[in-house]
């Protein structure tokens, strides 16, 4: 079909598991694809635009789980501040398409990238993060050369123990970023997802409120130092709300709520008819009773969020939408195996619609996503996929 997709005017499509029955090109494409369902996704964003707005925080999405402007501009039509980017390569995707307000949220240590990152500053508002003294040194030095000011968030670790400042450096960073004149500190940002007292939780509402609590303590040092923190910014989806509640937190940066998968539906922020993403698959073969295997493996699913392993203990690599009692419990490159009751129906040919565990990962794994809205199908690119330089 050639009629446009419009953004915010979507109308209710049927269930993700019906789409294919509704829209002829779904019906004769091939599997696996990516299936997006629009009004689905309009509401998750919505919901996360209305409860920033309710808390008084900024919403800065997180592009990794869509990577496409239309839906970056979706999320800007509802009110987001800008979006948030992990690699300079996102970033330029994005600014091509007129997003011109963007946070790489990444410590940027390679001197061609943060080149790069500085050239967009002419055409948009970059923002860059920073969690080291050697690497606000090499900002400093490319900055310098480029004889322009950049603005920039130092990152702390609030526990997850990847890139961020541990709680002793947080200070002499600070103030060697306070005697760079090519960087202007402007804030300080976090990202611990589900994580309370150093461990998954599936109490994400204590989990968000620590981090948030711990960010704004943070913030309240420096300030006491004369450092000039304005921003706070912090959240992931399943945190997000519990996190923008507490005073002194400015801004948040979920992401996957735009599309939401199964493991949101796990920690309880969501339920199965939110999530707007599935993968087709057929079944090409039922060697036994209890078994059938479909033409989807690690090559159509994400294999990060593996099964069995806490806190949500998922049983599986997805949800199979036509038989939620059966489990995809193993994936080779291109099979996916399902056990099943014996005395199924399926039979060869069948067509089944699985919600990933991890629907940011998945769908990197992807050139292409069906969008769905309304009476209309569209296959279009996406655009930052396999962005990750």
């Amino acid at each position: 079909m050639t009629k446009e997709l419009q953004i915010g005017q979507m109308e209710n499509v049927a269930a993700l598991s019906n789409l294919s029955v509704q829209h002829p090109q779904l019906a004769i494409a091939e599997t696996p694809f990516l299936l997006i369902d629009l009004e689905r996704t309009e509401r998750n964003i919505s919901a996360m635009a209305q409860a920033a707005a309710q808390n008084g925080v900024q919403l800065r999405p997180h592009l990794k789980t869509h990577k496409m402007p239309r839906i970056a501009q979706m999320q800007l039509h509802h009110g987001a501040s800008g979006i948030t980017a992990a690699k300079v390569s996102e970033a330029e995707i994005m600014v091509e398409h007129g997003i011109l307000d963007i946070f790489i949220a990444y410590p940027l240590v390679t001197p061609s990238k943060v080149r790069r990152a500085i050239a967009l500053t002419s055409r948009a508002r970059i923002i860059v993060g920073v969690d080291s003294i050697a690497g606000a040194g090499i900002l400093e030095e490319i900055a310098q050369e480029c004889d322009v000011v950049l603005e920039v968030r130092l990152e702390i670790d609030t526990g997850l123990k990847r890139s961020g400042a541990r709680a002793a450096d947080i200070m002499p960073i600070a103030q060697f970023i306070a005697h760079c004149p090519h960087l202007q500190l402007g804030g300080i940002f976090t990202f611990r997802g589900a994580l309370l007292n150093g461990e998954g939780t599936l109490d994400v509402q204590s989990a968000g409120r620590d981090e948030g609590l711990t960010m704004v303590r943070i913030a309240d040092m420096l300030r006491e130092a004369g450092h000039d923190i304005r921003d706070v910014s912090v959240g992931s989806t399943p945190t997000g709300t519990y996190a923008a509640a507490v005073p002194g937190v400015t801004e948040i940066r979920p992401g996957t709520y735009v599309f939401q998968d199964r493991m949101q539906v796990e920690f309880g922020g969501c339920m199965l008819d939110d999530c707007a993403g599935c993968v087709a698959v057929t079944v090409v073969s039922c060697p036994q009773d209890d078994i059938i295997i479909v033409d989807g493996g690690s090559k159509a699913f994400a294999t990060d969020v593996q099964p069995n392993t806490p806190p949500l203990l998922l049983q599986g690599f997805g949800h199979i939408m036509e038989a939620p009692e059966a489990v995809l419990e193993r994936l080779s490159e291109e099979h996916g195996t399902i056990r099943i009751t014996a005395g199924h129906s399926f039979k060869v040919g069948d067509r089944l619609h699985i919600i990933p565990n991890h629907i940011c990962s998945t769908l990197n794994l992807y050139n292409k996503a069906w969008l769905v809205q309304s009476d209309c199908a569209v296959h279009v690119p996406i655009e930052a996929r396999g962005h990750s330089w």
